[in-house]
């Protein structure tokens, strides 16, 4: 056993490593709790380049670290570790701010962890209050005239107009015929080469094309938007804090929510927009106040406030964290982070595709302009390069990358399985209906004969001793791009018993109908929101709040495991 009175006339110290989330700090342990190391030095704080830390025995397997200069918190751990002969090691934490408890500079102990483990904030995200907010009267403030107007207005471009805009767009689904306008269409070669050279056909009118002659804000238009939903995907943040995540705004067109005009006529746009760290020295703990304005519509019970709220953070900004319907949030920075993507149901014989889009204003000629430019959709490798019979340029550096991710994908829960994917294998457009949709579906484009990709899969997976198969993981691949996690994947069963969690009709938040709940109409969301993924989210934001130390992933990993838009 561990003599712990012996142990305290010498504190023991270790290297330990900044692991914080917000203003209180958690430190994550690294090697092993020796009593040979008088002290350690950790880098980077945020009130002095470096600090003396000392972990300080207090009672039996109770720990405490303390600073030299008592600007961090007060840090309690259990201890089990075999390496303390008894005393041991392990990995749970209980934290308090320096304003919480009583941590003089001369490094005064508390008398108890108790103490400490009170000052502890422990959260109950309500996810359809701070995750997704899909309330008529909250949405009524933003309209889809007032984010067009708004972006319009920042280019700063004369004459450019909302309707122009919005028409340019959709003109990009139209062939070419202007040899003198700037707009980048669906046959134009430039884009073939942007999209990789995989196929990404036009869909002039009827379909979506026609709204490049229709002015969506006139009543009664044939091309209206109204919104659906607002979306807090905080767990899009990477773990060093890079950027904040996204915040999005979801439109559907407004035939689709009339029973008498939706057959055919469906049409949704969201505005993904990529917010930055307003302190990236911070790292994520920069991202403090963003989240809190999401955490704080939990316990607000006017809906006219959290109205208020939320109007303020995507209009109009706040302290020092900008609006969020910016240009530059939706791709035209130097990251090219942030998109607006679109799923595309108006009546085409090409089927449901989804499809994405950058915001760009380009100076380099007079006049300056302002134009949605179509994109790869980021996450979703075009089909074809799981067929062992493909000769796409792509094709073999495809077959050396892809059991790099078998790892990824073979997670035991849901919300673990993740994707990366450069965007030389990405698709201009994820087809989920159709003849067509073949192109999305992994499995039919790997096929059940033996290949050298379906090897190497195999051999990852023997690796791994998992018990999944070659489809199980392709077909997980699958569930990450978006044809697949809007419909090609639903009610799929994926392996180790997980089944992909069902969509609501294409989409995950239904314009088709309403509900009512608290004497308030709200739209529905589907059974994979519901049941999966915002309980996930709101574990991701809790554990964030409350400065729960997480497994590192890697400093570009997304604190929410999926890299897919979903």
């Amino acid at each position: 056993m561990c003599d712990v009175g012996t142990q305290r006339l010498q504190p023991f110290t270790r290297h330990i490593e900044d692991y914080s989330y917000a203003p209180h700090r958690v430190f994550r342990q690294r090697g092993n709790l020796t009593q040979h190391e008088p002290k350690i030095s950790r880098e980077q704080t945020t009130n002095s380049p470096t600090q003396d830390i000392h972990l300080m025995p207090q009672q039996e397997n109770r720990w405490v670290i303390h600073t030299t200069t008592g600007e961090a918190p007060a840090l309690t751990q259990q201890i089990e570790d075999t390496d303390m002969a008894g005393c041991g090691y392990s990995q749970t934490w209980a934290m308090a701010s320096a304003a919480s408890i009583a941590l003089a500079c001369s490094g005064t102990e508390p008398t108890t962890t108790d103490t400490i483990a009170q000052a502890v904030n422990t959260y109950d995200l309500d996810v359809r209050r701070s995750l997704a907010v899909t309330e008529q009267p909250i949405l009524a403030r933003f309209s889809f005239e007032r984010v067009m107007n708004q972006l319009v207005a920042q280019s700063g471009i004369t004459g450019l107009t909302a309707t122009q805009l919005f028409n340019d767009w959709w003109d990009t689904q139209n062939p070419f015929t202007d040899p003198n306008d700037a707009i980048t269409h669906c046959d134009d070669p430039e884009l073939a080469t942007r999209l990789n050279g995989f196929p990404y056909d036009c869909r002039p009118a009827p379909s979506e094309g026609f709204q490049s002659q229709c002015d969506p804000f006139e009543q009664d238009s044939e091309c209206a938007y109204v919104p659906v939903g607002l979306f807090n995907r905080f767990d899009q943040a990477p773990e060093d804090g890079a950027h904040c995540g996204e915040y999005r705004i979801i439109y559907a067109k407004a035939t689709g929510t009339d029973p008498e005009t939706q057959q055919g006529n469906r049409n949704t746009i969201i505005f993904e927009a990529n917010m930055a760290n307003p302190h990236p020295e911070q790292g994520l703990k920069g991202c403090k106040k963003i989240v809190d304005r999401w955490a704080d519509l939990t316990d607000e019970n006017d809906l006219e406030k959290r109205a208020d709220k939320l109007e303020q953070f995507y209009f109009d900004g706040f302290a020092e964290i900008p609006p969020v319907v910016s240009i530059e949030r939706f791709g035209d920075n130097p990251d090219d982070l942030g998109q607006v993507r679109t799923n595309q149901f108006v009546g085409a014989p090409s089927g449901w595709q989804l499809r994405e889009f950058k915001l760009i204003k380009d100076c380099s000629a007079t006049p300056c302009t302002l134009l949605f430019e179509p994109v790869t959709n980021k996450v979703n490798a075009f089909g074809g390069l799981f067929d062992p019979a493909s000769g796409a340029p792509q094709a073999a550096n495809f077959r050396a990358f892809f059991p790099s991710q078998v790892e990824g994908l073979a997670a035991q829960n849901l919300s673990d399985i993740t994707l990366s994917m450069p965007d030389e294998f990405n698709t201009g457009r994820s087809v989920s209906s159709s003849p067509l949709a073949d192109e999305m579906r992994y499995a039919v484009q790997l096929g059940p004969n033996p290949s050298s990709l379906r090897s190497a899969i195999e051999a990852e997976l023997s690796a791994l001793s998992s018990s999944l198969t070659v489809d199980d993981i392709v077909l997980r691949a699958q569930a990450m791009s978006c044809a697949g996690c809007h419909r090609l994947n639903r009610d799929v069963p994926i392996g180790d018993g997980l089944i992909w969690p069902a969509d609501a009709g294409f989409t995950h938040v239904n314009e088709r109908v309403t509900e009512t709940v608290n004497g308030v109409v709200r739209f529905p969301i589907s059974n994979a929101l519901d049941q999966e993924f915002l309980p996930h989210r709101k574990q991701v934001m809790e554990d964030f709040l409350e400065n729960k130390p997480k497994v590192p992933r890697g400093p570009h990993v997304p604190i929410g495991g999926f890299r897919s838009h979903g």
